[in-house]
């Protein structure tokens, strides 16, 4: 399912849609380029499962856990991790065991630790900088 936002409203309402599809150890893994709406993807994602946490870009700290009524949300940006057993360093198995949710930027990073039964959710810019076509895939 491919959605065409034109703003930040437009991005939660697509955040909040795929909001509902999740269950405690779902992983969403978040692909594009830098600046594409991954960060107000997830901030869309976490307001509608009714996080209460502020939703920043995890660069630098690597991992923001957002506590939510039915589950944890980790938002992970793994882009300045180098493997898999970076990824298993910052608690990858204990997060999961616990039945959060992961929303991963730069999944790619991970390796074989993103299963096939991952949920990918695809960043691309439109036509101008402002549009984003977003790609579902559950």
């Amino acid at each position: 399912m491919i959605f065409e936002t034109h703003d930040e409203n437009e991005t939660w309402a697509v955040a909040k849609q795929f909001a509902a599809t999740l269950r405690p150890g779902d992983i969403v893994c978040l692909e594009g380029d830098l600046g594409a709406g991954k960060t107000t993807f997830t901030q869309g994602l976490c307001a509608a499962l009714g996080a209460k946490r502020a939703v920043t870009s995890p660069t630098f700290c690597i991992v923001a856990e957002h506590p939510a009524p039915e589950f944890l949300v980790v938002h992970m940006d793994l882009y300045r991790l180098h493997g898999e057993e970076d990824v298993l360093q910052i608690g990858w198995e204990d997060y999961l065991a616990r039945g959060a949710v992961l929303v991963v930027e730069w999944p790619d990073r991970a390796g074989s630790l993103i299963p096939v039964h991952a949920k990918h959710v695809r960043f691309a810019y439109g036509e101008d900088e402002s549009v984003r076509k977003i790609s579902l895939e559950t």
